[in-house]
């Protein structure tokens, strides 16, 4: 069973930054497809980053540019790392994983089956 365990969350100024990590466990490596994945109270859960095992990543463009996804397989752990952060990335952030995933639905939470708890970004203006 993978578990995911978010952390790196935290309130920051418009204009920082903040490193979010997901550690991996129960699984011999890193799945083949993991994301970072967003939420506001009453609202769908938004993909603002992903990775497939080949390295290629995705953002949308609300992202694009400000945030980037990597990942350490040797260290079983996923990263989001968000610069220039503005009070509309305000959300709390998950991290998700799947084994096997279509790349053109790679930031759809419909294609992962393994969550994180969250943890929470705040940006203040």
């Amino acid at each position: 069973q993978v578990q995911l365990v978010e952390s790196g969350g935290g309130s920051v100024q418009a204009g920082g930054s903040l490193r979010l990590s997901c550690g991996v466990s129960g699984n011999s490596g890193l799945p083949y497809c993991m994301a970072w994945f967003r939420q506001v109270s009453g609202q769908e859960r938004e993909g603002v980053a992903a990775i497939d095992s080949d390295g290629t990543t995705k953002y949308p463009g609300s992202v694009e540019g400000r945030f980037t996804i990597s990942k350490a397989n040797a260290e079983n752990t996923l990263y989001l790392e968000m610069n220039s952060l503005k009070p509309e990335d305000t959300a709390t952030y998950y991290c998700a994983a799947e084994f096997s995933c279509r790349s053109w639905r790679i930031l759809a939470a419909s294609e992962y089956h393994y969550w994180g708890q969250g943890t929470q970004v705040i940006v203040s203006s």
